[in-house]
């Protein structure tokens, strides 16, 4: 596989402010078809109805937003069922984890059983959400850097297959929980490699100055191994890496490979106990946008395979079991949002540049990662074709912020106008599960499509829902 550059991708963040003599980013060139759709950035069934408008699961967006209104989540089933498979052929023989707190309902948790993965969890919430979904307690895998008592002892009970160790506290409230419930808790420890990822500042993890894990570097890592290897109430498995999200190439894998392949060995060598299992995380990016050039799971596995088998090789040992967590590479492209428009407004620029300011019935409240990360996003407009030319617009939310925008940079057509359809790819992964009530606003409801059938997979959330918690 020829990776890609990883220095092209250093941010998942465009410019935060345009430059004025060029308002649009390099990378954004003007479409010769504004009702093309690129494959690689929307969902599989996404197709343009004989009228122009968009169709997805064999249902069309405008029927969509009939009966269930704006702004809306649409989960393309299939797409994410076809995602999960991919992952599980291409990475046979290791087990591949649901990340649920890119977007977690008790559908997705049992569809994504149901295609052969397992599930990471991060909170009570989350844990609970799936315990109730019916997933097999061993196949979860339970994350955080501040577990509490509730959730370890939820976790210990029910039987979770391994438990993501993060401090020594942790330890020390896991082994009180198991001697007081007489089991053995299987754990994994997270160690913090030492891997500057190419991707934001908050969504890179493996760097020393960071929340998560114990370092390699300075010995706190073999600590915590042998403290829960010598432990009556717990059952060490190995260790877990993880080095950032939004990661187009498997170059940083090789380094957190090279180091923790290297702890295996030198655990096994001061303790004479071989650990059968490594979790290299995953992270795995997709394509928000024409930049973005994501990997398929079938290249990863190529690479992460060699990369693993040479260390293997290097340092004498055995392939260990192996894990990894795709992250939003399985729901993310599977979700688009669509928003109807309220205002268009065309802003002169200094320079002589324009603006066209499109604002929606959405917001930060559904999509907090432009403002949080300055995330790029791609949209067309999905109720009708379009014959007009394209101008640069950008897509704006209707929040008090001046930074509550959902598409920072976007050509769409000229004739734009209240009451269009906008839709906005790559949307499955942390938007519903960021999503917040900022103004009072109520969340949008995410409904499921297949062979021409919906579901709602979580209602839409109204003003009383949001007033209930007011019991002043």
């Amino acid at each position: 596989m020829k990776e890609s550059d990883p220095m092209t991708h250093t941010h998942v963040a465009g410019a935060i402010h345009a430059d004025v003599a060029s308002p649009g980013p390099q990378w954004l060139h003007r479409p010769t078809d504004l009702n093309g759709l690129d494959p690689v950035l929307w969902s599989s069934t996404v197709t343009r109805g004989d009228a122009g408008g968009l169709v997805v699961g064999g249902v069309p967006v405008a029927d969509l937003l009939e009966e269930f209104g704006s702004p809306l989540y649409v989960l393309d089933e299939a797409d994410l069922r076809q995602r999960a498979a991919a992952f599980r052929s291409a990475f046979e023989g290791w087990d591949v984890y649901y990340a649920a707190k890119a977007f977690l309902c008790r559908a997705v948790a049992r569809w994504v059983v149901e295609e052969g993965l397992g599930l990471d969890v991060c909170s009570l919430g989350e844990l609970m959400l799936a315990l109730e979904a019916g997933v097999d307690p061993k196949r979860i895998g339970h994350h955080g850097n501040n577990k509490t008592v509730e959730e370890l002892e939820l976790s210990v009970s029910s039987g979770v297959g391994r438990i993501v160790v993060d401090s020594l506290q942790e330890v020390s409230r896991l082994e009180e929980i198991c001697e007081r419930l007489g089991v053995t808790a299987n754990v994994l420890v997270r160690v913090t490699a030492g891997v500057e990822a190419h991707t934001h500042e908050y969504i890179a993890t493996a760097h020393e100055d960071q929340k998560f894990g114990f370092s390699i570097a300075n010995g706190q890592a073999m600590v915590a191994m042998v403290r829960c290897h010598v432990s009556p109430h717990l059952q060490l498995l190995g260790i877990h890496s993880h080095i950032g999200s939004q990661i187009f190439a498997t170059h940083g894998f090789e380094v957190a490979a090279r180091r923790t392949m290297k702890l295996l060995k030198q655990f096994t060598d001061a303790t004479g106990a071989e650990l059968p299992e490594l979790d290299l995380g995953g992270g795995f990016g997709i394509r928000y946008t024409a930049q973005d050039s994501p990997a398929t799971p079938d290249d990863l596995a190529t690479n992460l395979r060699e990369i693993i088998e040479h260390e293997a090789r290097a340092h004498q040992m055995q392939v260990p079991r192996m894990s990894i967590e795709p992250g939003r590479a399985i729901v993310g492209p599977s979700v688009m949002a669509l928003y109807t428009v309220g205002t268009v407004k065309v802003v002169d620029l200094d320079g002589g540049g324009q603006r066209v300011y499109v604002s929606v019935d959405g917001g930060m409240s559904d999509n907090i990662r432009p403002a949080l990360y300055a995330a790029n996003y791609s949209a067309v407009v999905a109720n009708r074709a379009v014959e007009s030319e394209p101008v640069l617009c950008r897509v704006v939310g209707k929040h008090c912020e001046s930074g509550d925008i959902l598409v920072h940079d976007v050509f769409l057509p000229a004739d734009i106008a209240p009451g269009d359809v906008v839709a906005v790819a790559a949307m499955g992964a942390y938007s519903r599960s960021l999503a917040s009530n900022y103004n009072h606003a109520a969340r949008p409801p995410v409904v499921s499509v297949r062979d021409g059938k919906t579901s709602t997979l979580m209602r839409r959330e109204t003003l009383q829902d949001v007033f209930s918690l007011d019991v002043s």
